[in-house]
């Protein structure tokens, strides 16, 4: 190690104070900037290789890195840096306020109570603007904003400039830290917001590494069904026709249909006597086997998806030379707090999943949380008899039990507790289980109230859940009491499937931590599933692993003792083998 880069590593060890947390910021280009509470250091491109000052830190000390978003632990990922811990004041911000946009300018100004309405905006970039008003040095304007030429990219002119917004970045987060400190009944809230940010940092690890897939195998799947690849326009054309006559050919004599307008499907099964209101996937498959058109158009419909969504572009578009799908990763998704991606990568078809091969001398290991949900509602809302459930493998079972009714009766009944069905075939045991479980159902009922009348709600972790607006004007009465019904339902589940993306989060990022050692990698996180890639000869070990992750993911995570999490975890060669 360089003696100037052992000098750095005393400076900031003695400069860390008890929270050890260091910020970055960093540009390829320019260089690297590092501050503490009390010092900052600039590294231009020319002094120091960012990617081994980082390294050299994170291994020798450690800290919690913060940064003002994902875009920082990507440009890591590319020079080779894995880090451990950190703050990404984005993420945490989007956790606080509930909202998605979150530039650095408006950051700053929720985070200083200024209106963000008077957010400033960027100066033309022309001659006499610039001429008239010269960029300032100081990144914070009189009136307590940033600057807008910062938040723009002025930020990384300088490794002096680097280092500035570095500290900025510690600022926000310690305004983060008090903000989330005063939030009454969210004692996880800041430990929350860590596995937050660490989720993030999964995510760009994500968007990196990719998802083993087998090129061969997902060109040979597509062929099947919807031909081989087309080499000219017209035979794309042509193979699109001959999908739709395949399914004409059922329909009486003389009728025609745009397969690809619901309505005139409509008209097509009417003409074979099937009166529908719509042509849903499970409505068909409920007639699987009454028609020959009703299969071929269900065989059609899967066909179509691939050829259009998951077909030969978008094998070419998202499959690298290396044999890894790679899509933009997120570890929010809006109101529910999941972690998603794009590429398809979440909305893969069952079929697809058979060409997503472990490489050689690598097995993927499968994990499946579940009934994650009413584990989730035990958990969070503090009721006995409901925890005393889940210790079960199969919860809905002692449930069943407990209102004298049968399981798929009592599993309708909980999951329409926690969507808000109040009618249909769970409807009676509903009113058992209000009964039964009182603790978990006024959690429940205390929410639906909340979103009904317009209050924002928080998951157990903290995460802001807006409501939305509650005017009525031009509404009927009965509209007025549907959309505040709508509210309450809405709100009465983004408090469990809130919680449950944070418990899953949770999980990972302990998965993450520990599988290092071993060798292996998150390659997917999916809802309530995550699939690890690892050594064969790990692979055992690694599935021994996940289990004893989601043990301390709930100890560290769960607010009551007692809670039971499981797990369906198996080891596979392709994802499709996991059941």
């Amino acid at each position: 190690m360089e003696s100037s880069t052992v000098a750095l590593l005393t400076q900031i060890r003695e400069s860390l104070d008890a929270s050890a947390v260091l910020g970055v910021a960093i540009d390829h280009a320019v260089g690297v900037g590092l501050s503490t509470a009390t010092a900052s250091w600039s590294l231009p491109i020319g002094q120091a290789d960012p990617f081994v000052v980082i390294a050299a830190i994170e291994t020798e000390i450690a800290p919690r890195w913060v940064w003002w978003s994902i875009e920082t632990p990507a440009a890591l990922q590319h020079g080779g840096v894995r880090l451990a811990r950190c703050w990404d004041v984005a993420v945490v911000q989007r956790f606080i306020t509930g909202g998605w946009r979150t530039d650095p300018g408006r950051i700053w100004a929720q985070l200083h109570d200024l209106p963000t309405e008077a957010l400033p905006s960027p100066d033309p970039d022309d001659l006499f603007s610039r001429m008239a008003e010269p960029e300032s040095a100081d990144p914070i304007r009189t009136d307590g904003y940033l600057q807008a030429s910062w938040v723009a990219g002025g930020w990384a002119a300088s490794a002096d400039r680097l280092a500035q917004w570095a500290r900025l970045a510690l600022v926000a987060r310690s305004h983060q830290v008090a903000h989330l400190s005063g939030l009454t009944g969210h004692r996880a809230a800041i430990a929350t917001a860590r596995s937050e940010s660490a989720a993030e940092l999964l995510c760009a690890e994500l968007a990196h590494d990719g998802l083993p897939m087998n090129r061969d195998a997902a060109e040979a799947m597509i062929a099947e069904l919807v031909g081989p690849r087309p080499s000219t326009m017209a035979e794309a054309l042509a193979q699109r026709a001959q999908r739709d006559a395949e399914v004409l050919a059922h329909a009486p004599a003389g009728v025609a249909a745009d397969l690809r307008n619901p309505l005139q499907v409509r008209s097509l099964l009417k003409a074979i006597g099937v009166d529908v209101p719509d042509t849903r996937a499970w409505r068909l498959k409920a007639m699987q086997g009454t028609h020959p058109l009703i299969d071929a158009l269900l065989l059609w419909r899967k066909a179509e998806r691939i050829s259009t969504t998951y077909g030969y572009g978008w094998l070419d578009d998202h499959i690298g030379a290396d044999g890894r799908l790679r899509g933009e990763w997120s570890g929010c998704d809006g109101a529910a707090g999941r972690m998603t991606a794009s590429a398809g990568l979440h909305n893969m078809p069952a079929h697809m999943r058979a060409a997503v091969v472990a490489e050689a001398g690598h097995r993927f290991v499968r994990a499946d949380l579940g009934q994650i949900e009413p584990r989730i509602l035990a958990a969070v809302s503090g009721d006995d008899a409901l925890a005393a459930a889940t210790r079960a493998d199969d919860m809905y079972t002692p449930v069943a039990t407990q209102l004298g009714v049968d399981r798929p009766t009592a599993k309708l009944a909980v999951l329409g507790a926690m969507y808000g069905q109040t009618t249909g075939q769970g409807a009676h045991a509903l009113r058992r289980l209000q009964t039964s479980y009182k603790v978990a159902m006024a959690y429940l009922e205390a929410a639906d109230v909340a979103g009904q009348t317009g209050r924002d709600v928080r998951t157990y972790g903290g995460r802001l859940i807006r409501m939305g607006s509650t005017g009525t004007d031009g509404l009927s009465d009965r509209d007025a009491r549907s959309r505040a019904a709508a509210r309450g339902r809405y709100a009465r589940n983004a408090v469990v499937q809130g919680a449950a993306a944070e418990f899953f989060k949770v999980w990972a990022v302990t998965m993450r931590a520990r599988s290092a050692a071993a060798g292996a990698r998150i390659v997917l996180g999916l809802h309530d599933e995550l699939l690890v890639h690892a050594p064969a000869d790990r692979a055992e070990d690694v599935a021994r692993l996940l289990v004893q992750c989601l043990d301390e993911a709930a100890a560290r995570w769960s607010p009551m003792e007692g809670v039971r999490f499981v797990a369906d975890i198996s080891v596979v060669d392709r994802w499709s083998d996991a059941k």
